[in-house]
C-alpha cells in the first residue's frame, strides 16, 4: 500500500497536490506540508479519483463551504437532487455531501459523482447501512455490515465520510434518559443509538476503529468524526454530552494521525453567539488544531424559514474564530427537504459567512476583492461591480427592477452622494489598491480581537 499524503508530508515530501493547494491558497508549500504532516490541514481526496480540482481545509487556509443534497424518506426525486448538485457547482460549493435516504442510494451517489466529478464528495455511510441493513437483517444487522458499506463507498470514490465513532454505548444509554431538550438530533447518531441499545453492543465504528483506519489509509480518504450529540437546541449547548463526545473525538484524532489518516471533526448545531468562539478554541486545543467542520452554528432556535440566516451569523463568527469548513443550512431547515432555489439561498448565505470570517482570519489576503469592489462602487462602474457578485444575475435583476433612470441606482437616484459630490471631488488623489490593503491591515488588527 502506498503511503498516505499525511505520511508523505511527514517524511518531507512536497508533491504536486500540495504545491497546487499552496498556490491556490497563497501559502508556502513547506508550511502547508508541515500542517498536513501534523494534521492541522487535510486535503479532501480519494486515490480512486483523479483530482482536477483540489480542496484543502485547515489552518491558514480560506474557509470552505459544503452543500448537503439527497433524497428523503418521503420525497424521492433523484432528478431534483442532480439539479441541486448543478446549482452547488455553479455557485461555488467547495464540497457536496450526498445524504440520500430514499430510492437507490448507490445509483444516486453514482449520478452525483458523474455530474460533479471535480467537487469532493462526502457521505454519512450509517444512513445506507441502516436503511438497507434493516431490510436485509432487521435491526440486528451484524457489525461487519457497517464496515462493508464504508468500503463500498470508498471504492465508489467518496472523498470524506462522517463516522460517528466518538459516540459510546454508555453515552447513548445516558443521553436517551437525560433531561436534554432533544436527546439526539443527529440522524446517524439516532440510527447507531438504536442499534446499540437494541443489541446491547458497543458502537461498531469504535469496536473496529483500527480496521477503519486501515481502510481509509488504503484509499487515502478523510474521516470526518461525527457529532452525534451536538446540541439541537440552545438550551443543550456545551452540556456534558456534547463536551464528552468532543473529548472522545480528540482521542480518535490522535490515533488516526498515528496511522497517517487525515481527520476532521464535526461541531455544534445550535449555540448562542457568546459560546461560539469558546467552542472553536476548545475544540482546536483538544485536537491539536484539527480542521473543524461546523453546522451553522445556529445562533437562535426561532429562525424557521430563515435558518440559513441564523446559520450564516454563527458561521461568520465561527470562521473568524478559526472554524475551517461550514456546512450550509437552507431556509427549509427544520421544515422540509429543500428545493433547488433554497439550496442556492443556503449556499450563498454560507459563502458570505465564510468570506466574512476570512476577512478577519486571513486579513488582506481575503479582502482584496472587497477593496477592489469599493473602488468600482465609488465610480458607479456597474459592470465591474456585478462581476464581483456571488449571484450576478440576481444583482442585475434587482438593479433593473424599476428601470435604470440615473447613472446611480434607484435607491437615491439623482440624489446619490457620489453624483452630488462629483464636481467637488475632481482632482483629488484617489487611493489605490495597495493603499487600501495597508489601511485594512491596520484597522482589522486593532478593531477585532477574538
Amino acid at each position: 500500500m502506498e503511503k498516505t499524503i499525511m505520511l508523505l508530508a511527514r517524511g518531507g515530501s512536497v508533491n504536486e497536490e500540495i504545491k497546487r493547494v499552496a498556490k491556490i491558497e497563497g501559502v508556502s508549500p513547506e508550511k502547508l506540508r508541515e500542517r498536513i504532516a501534523d494534521g492541522r490541514v487535510v486535503i479532501l481526496r480519494n486515490i480512486r479519483k483523479e483530482k482536477l480540482k483540489v480542496v484543502a481545509l485547515g489552518e491558514g487556509l480560506s474557509t470552505k463551504v459544503n452543500v448537503n443534497i439527497g433524497t428523503s424518506g418521503t420525497i424521492i426525486k433523484p432528478e431534483m437532487e442532480i439539479e441541486k448538485v448543478k446549482i452547488a457547482a455553479k455557485y461555488g460549493a467547495d464540497a457536496i455531501m450526498d445524504l440520500s435516504i430514499g430510492g437507490s442510494i448507490d445509483k444516486i451517489r453514482e449520478m452525483v459523482i458523474e455530474v460533479a466529478p471535480n467537487i469532493p464528495l462526502g457521505t454519512v455511510p450509517t444512513y445506507q447501512a441502516w436503511i438497507e441493513g434493516v431490510k436485509r437483517y432487521g435491526i440486528s444487522m451484524p457489525d461487519d455490515w457497517f464496515l462493508d458499506i464504508i468500503e463500498k463507498q470508498l471504492k465508489d470514490g467518496v472523498d470524506f465520510m462522517t463516522i460517528h465513532a466518538a459516540l459510546t454505548k454508555d453515552m447513548a444509554k445516558k443521553v436517551v434518559k437525560s433531561s436534554r431538550v432533544m436527546p439526539i438530533v443527529s440522524r446517524g447518531g439516532a440510527f447507531l443509538t438504536a442499534w446499540m441499545l437494541e443489541n446491547d453492543k458497543e458502537n461498531p465504528y469504535r469496536k473496529h476503529w483500527d480496521y477503519l483506519l486501515e481502510l481509509f489509509a488504503e484509499y487515502d480518504a478523510v474521516i470526518s468524526i461525527g457529532d452525534a450529540l451536538r446540541p439541537g437546541a440552545i438550551a443543550d449547548q456545551h452540556d456534558e454530552f456534547q463536551v464528552g463526545e468532543l473529548i472522545e473525538a480528540a482521542r480518535l484524532v490522535r490515533s488516526a494521525r498515528e496511522k497517517g489518516v487525515q481527520t476532521i471533526v464535526e461541531g455544534p448545531g445550535h449555540m448562542v453567539l457568546d459560546q461560539v468562539v469558546a467552542d472553536i478554541k476548545f475544540m482546536k486545543s483538544l485536537t491539536g488544531g484539527a480542521p473543524y467542520y461546523v453546522l451553522g452554528p445556529l445562533v437562535t432556535d426561532i429562525a424557521m424559514g430563515y435558518d440559513h440566516i441564523a446559520a450564516a451569523i454563527g458561521g461568520a463568527i465561527a470562521a473568524a474564530a478559526g472554524a475551517d469548513f461550514l456546512c450550509y443550512l437552507t431556509p427549509a431547515e427544520h421544515l422540509s427537504l429543500p428545493n433547488p432555489e433554497q439550496v442556492k439561498e443556503g449556499l450563498i448565505a454560507a459563502k458570505i459567512a465564510a468570506h466574512a470570517g476570512d476577512l478577519v482570519k486571513l486579513g488582506s489576503k481575503a479582502a482584496k476583492k472587497d477593496l477592489e469592489l469599493s473602488l468600482f462602487r465609488t465610480k458607479l462602474m456597474w459592470g465591474k461591480m456585478f462581476s464581483y457578485a456571488l449571484d450576478p444575475e440576481k444583482a442585475k435583476r434587482i438593479y433593473a427592477q424599476f428601470g435604470a433612470q440615473t447613472q446611480a441606482c434607484n435607491m437615491c437616484g439623482q440624489y446619490c452622494a457620489c453624483l452630488i459630490l462629483e464636481k467637488y471631488s475632481k482632482g483629488r488623489k484617489e487611493p489605490n489598491l495597495n493603499e487600501l490593503i495597508g489601511r485594512y491591515e491596520g484597522s482589522i488588527s486593532k478593531n477585532f480581537e477574538l
